[in-house]
């Protein structure tokens, strides 16, 4: 079987949650994970948009759903989604952590804070 280019496998994700949030004590709506280095970013929704920006600076094609019960992958330059190979153990962030996340840190208003 061919591997599709953006994917390895064997890379596991950076950590529970998105890098550049942690960083900055910001937090997400739903976290994405880089299917070729495990960089972990939020998704599009989320106020600073990490996991689209990793595309932007290191041109890894491919993200995957990094939330519990989700095995979707999505292809930034062919812009459509599909259902890919089984990355690295974890599958998802913690299912006690919540969504959005992380515990803490999302503001009351979040709400109108999403895109």
């Amino acid at each position: 079987m061919t591997q599709q280019v953006g994917i390895d496998p064997e890379v596991e994700p950076s950590g529970t949650g998105c890098v550049e949030c942690l960083a900055a004590q910001g937090w997400w709506v739903h976290l994405r994970r880089c299917a070729q280095c495990g960089h972990i970013g939020c998704c599009d929704s989320s106020p600073m948009q990490h996991a689209s920006r990793h595309f932007e600076e290191t041109g890894h094609p491919v993200m995957a759903s990094f939330e519990p019960g989700e095995d979707w992958f999505w292809d930034f330059t062919q812009e459509r989604g599909f259902l890919g190979p089984r990355l690295a153990d974890p599958q998802s962030h913690p299912e006690d952590q919540p969504t959005p996340g992380p515990a803490g840190q999302v503001p009351a208003d979040w709400q109108s804070q999403i895109h």
